[in-house]
């Protein structure tokens, strides 16, 4: 990228990259000095007038909206300059790229059961459903939510019984509520005005009350990422130009 060639170039040792004779360091790479910053990134950010709102489409690129912008794909770094959750978190995704994201994080499945299971159904327990046959290894529980997170590749299914063998003399059955892929088990849930709100795994969550899940968390935390800030192309060239003097002097 452009971008990172107005950083002045400084020596480094990657890991174990280098020998030590003597005290004396015998190999060094020599990189961009990512650590710099100029304070026109901060002048231009605080200054209204040169700066303008932008929401991202789907499928567009960083060097497409700088064309569209500024008749150049070059200007792509400004955006990342100027909006700190694209520094920190990346272009947002294409909707595919989402999916395929949030597959991966979460390739489990979920039970949902209104039992307690405070003492029951532990980490590391298999579990096999009576009618489905399924069976898996429990990962995770969230018993805050009436959860437990099993490693499967079978379909448990809504209204089975469940029942454990467990790494402790000890027996259990559970019914479950609903069940699927962990993607789309609830994270949490929140009420009218979009707070989180505790809910009693043992009863039917209150209808006023929104489900959560993970596949909403990672969609909204993409959805966050497409609106910027963009400098106004009048002012394009003057802020880049400071900013590369500002790196070089």
């Amino acid at each position: 990228m452009r971008y990172f060639e107005n950083f002045k170039r400084t020596s480094y040792a990657f890991g174990d990259e280098f020998e030590k004779e003597g005290g004396t360091q015998l190999q060094l790479n020599f990189v961009q000095d990512l650590s710099q910053y100029a304070d026109v990134v901060d002048q231009v950010r605080e200054a209204v007038h040169f700066y303008e709102p932008y929401t991202i489409i789907e499928n567009e690129r960083p060097d497409q909206v700088s064309q569209k912008f500024y008749n150049s794909p070059i200007y792509h770094w400004t955006f990342f300059m100027m909006n700190d959750h694209l520094r920190q978190q990346g272009w947002p995704l294409t909707h595919k790229q989402l999916d395929e994201v949030v597959k991966r994080d979460f390739p489990n499945q979920y039970i949902y059961t209104q039992t307690d299971l405070s003492s029951v159904f532990l980490v590391g327990d298999y579990v096999f459903g009576s009618v489905s046959g399924a069976e898996g290894r429990i990962l995770r529980r969230y018993l805050d939510l009436g959860l437990i997170i099993v490693e499967t590749t079978d379909q448990f299914v809504a209204g089975e019984a469940v029942n454990v063998r467990s790494t402790v003399p000890n027996t259990a059955t559970i019914v479950i509520n609903s069940t699927g892929y962990e993607y789309n088990a609830p994270h949490h849930y929140e009420n009218a005005a979009g707070e989180y709100v505790d809910v009693d795994p043992t009863i039917a969550v209150p209808a006023i009350y929104n489900e959560v899940t993970n596949y909403d968390r990672y969609i909204r935390s993409n959805d966050k990422l497409k609106d910027i800030k963009v400098i106004k192309p009048q002012n394009i060239v003057e802020v880049a130009s400071a900013f590369k003097r500002a790196l070089t002097s």
